[in-house]
Formats: C-alpha cells, sequence, structure tokens
C-alpha cells in the first residue's frame, strides 16, 4: 500500500513539469527501492559474498557511528541494501555558459532548484547533454553512486545502501555515509552550493572521527594516501577556477576572452600533469575527469567545496560539539541568502 501511494505522490509531481522526466525518475526511484532487502537479509543469506558481508556489517557500524558520535538521523535509512547491476545510481547532468562557472539549474518540487539534472538512464543524461551544447551551453555527465531523498522516503524504507559504492575503501564508504544523511539533517532550497558544502564539510569532518577512532592503521594509510591526491587535485581545480572566474570577468581586456580561457585551460592541463607525474607517480585515475573538465565540471567542483573551509571554521567555533555546530548551521540556513552567504564569508569561505 505504502508503494502504491509512493507512486501515486511521484506521479502527481509528474504533472508539475516535465512529465516524460518525473516518470523516468519515478520509476527509477522505485525500481531502487523494490531492489532493497534488510541488511540483516544479505549478511544471513550463505549466498552472499563474504566482500560483501563484510563491507555490509561494517557499514552498520558506520551507522550507529553516524548517529552516536556525529548527530546524524537515526532513522530508516542505510538499514537496507540492494544490488542495481550498474555502476552508478544515477547520472547528472550539468552545463553553464561558455565563459560563465554558474551552472545552469532546473527547478523541482521539494528540492528546489538545483545546478545538475539526474536520470537513471546514462543514455537519457547524455541526450540532454547533446542538447545543452547545442544550445550553445558546455555540458558534461558524470556517475552519482548515491543520493538523498532528503528524509522523504524514511517512512518506505529509507535511502539504501547500494552496490554503486559499498566496496569503496573503508574511509571513503564513511565519507559518503556521511555526506548523504547530513543533507537529511540540513537542507535549504535553491542552494547547492550551501548544501553540498555543509555535507562536504561533515564528510570530511566525519571520516577524520571515524578513522581516528574506529579504523584500523591499514584503512587510515589508505585513505591519507588517496585523500591527498583529491586535495592536491581540488586546490589545483580551486586556482583554474580563480583564473577563469577573472578571465570571464575582464571584459576590457584587449586579448579575446577565448583566448585567455584557452590559455588558463592549457596551464591547467599541464599542471595537471606534473601533478600526475612527480607527485602520483604516473597515477592515471583522474585523467578522465580532467579530459572532460569544462565550465560545468568546475561549477560542480566549486558547488561541493565553495563554503567547506567556513563550515569547518563553524565547527571549530562551536567547540567541535557535533550537535551545537548542526544547530548553528540550520540557524544560518534559515537566514536569508543574502545573510547567510556573508555569515559564510566572514567564517571563510
Amino acid at each position: 500500500m505504502r508503494r502504491a501511494a509512493a507512486a501515486v505522490l511521484l506521479l502527481a509531481l509528474a504533472g508539475c513539469a516535465d512529465l516524460s522526466y518525473y516518470l523516468q525518475s519515478a520509476r527509477g526511484h522505485l525500481a531502487l527501492m523494490q531492489a532493497a532487502r534488510p541488511v540483516q537479509d544479505w549478511i544471513d543469506d550463505p549466498s552472499t559474498p563474504q566482500d560483501l558481508r563484510r563491507q555490509l556489517l561494517l557499514a552498520q557500524r558506520m551507522r550507529v557511528f553516524a548517529v552516536q558520535r556525529l548527530h546524524l538521523p537515526d532513522n530508516a535509512s542505510y538499514h537496507r541494501y540492494a544490488d542495481l547491476h550498474r555502476r552508478a545510481a544515477v547520472w547528472n547532468t550539468v552545463a553553464a555558459p561558455p565563459y560563465s562557472l554558474e551552472l545552469k539549474t532546473w527547478c523541482f518540487p521539494f528540492a528546489g532548484c538545483i545546478g545538475y539534472r539526474g536520470y537513471y538512464d546514462e543514455a537519457d543524461a547524455q541526450a540532454l547533454a547533446a542538447q545543452l551544447r547545442g544550445e550553445g551551453l558546455e555540458a558534461a555527465v558524470y556517475g552519482v553512486p548515491a543520493y538523498s531523498t532528503l528524509g522523504w522516503m524514511n517512512w518506505l524504507g529509507g535511502d539504501p545502501l547500494l552496490n554503486t559504492f559499498i566496496r569503496q575503501p573503508e574511509g571513503e564508504l564513511a565519507r559518503m555515509l556521511f555526506h548523504e544523511l547530513a543533507h537529511q539533517v540540513v537542507y535549504v532550497q535553491d542552494d547547492t552550493r550551501f548544501n553540498e558544502s555543509y555535507a562536504t564539510a561533515v564528510e570530511r569532518l566525519g571520516a577524520q572521527a571515524w578513522l581516528r577512532d574506529e579504523a584500523g592503521e591499514a584503512a587510515r594509510a589508505e585513505y591519507a594516501r588517496f585523500d591527498a591526491r583529491r586535495r592536491e587535485l581540488r586546490m589545483l581545480m580551486l586556482d583554474t577556477r580563480r583564473e577563469l572566474e577573472a578571465v570571464y570577468a575582464d571584459a576590457a581586456n584587449p586579448v579575446p576572452m577565448a583566448e585567455r580561457k584557452a590559455q588558463a585551460l592549457q596551464r591547467f592541463h599541464a599542471a595537471y600533469a606534473v601533478l600526475k607525474r612527480e607527485r602520483w607517480h604516473g597515477d592515471a585515475g583522474y585523467d578522465a575527469y580532467i579530459a572532460r573538465a569544462n565550465n560545468a565540471i568546475f561549477g560542480v567542483q566549486a558547488a561541493y567545496d565553495g563554503w567547506v573551509p567556513a563550515f569547518e571554521a563553524l565547527f571549530e567555533r562551536e567547540g567541535r560539539d557535533w550537535a551545537r555546530f548542526h544547530a548553528a548551521v540550520a540557524a544560518l540556513a534559515a537566514r536569508p541568502r543574502a545573510e547567510r552567504d556573508a555569515a559564510l564569508a566572514r567564517l571563510g569561505g
């Protein structure tokens, strides 16, 4: 009965705008929910692979830690598991103008206006990207291993663990769970940068606490290697973002903007090559991501990273007390956007 009610709700939302888009959203999410079974069923099933059983048990420990230590929601989410038999939960399409890092937004019921459009079929996401390129925008598509329903579907079983991320290394698994649960604590309509930066701060701080207090030395070392490379790449992308923003803001420069943009991107690719060769010993794990980097990709990175230093500073200001930190974030979220942004800027955004 509840599944039928959810279907009715989602189909009713479909009448609000693009019918085909909302129908694929409804079908995709309901299929995901129907594929999920309680974690304990998977653990007790003798046919469950040992590595999967081990990761499911680990995820349940992380779930308890999230509630008891990080003051994240104690609800139905992540107590079930689903194998989707694909490499991503959804694929997001993002787009930006050729001389701006401002993401195109789409508006949805409940979630408000956000800087991406998600599809359960990669071909649909790629088709939209092609359409947007035809309109003169720079577009990109990327796979998303997990997403949050913001607590709206907890009565239906909550967000499940998925095959798309369950086998991640320990630190990465913790990071992802804490990020998605944070979206159920505070979520502001029409402010992707606030929402994603807050969740990213929670994931970083929470993963640090997990690795320090609950993980073994091997897991800590593995995460340290991976995270060091991720941080170096983020710094390179931040530097390039700032350079591109300066290019796009300087319309009076006699050198054509297209030429200055191309030079900035050439420097970006050259710096990445040096980083890979001299710091990462030739590791090519980020090559595909770098190859498709454009205004849309830099815009997405800004949404996830933009206010993270400010939220980390707020955590310190609140005495590293998680309950106080979440309450302070909620108080910020209740303020008008201009005031919210000014307060975050003062904190160190």
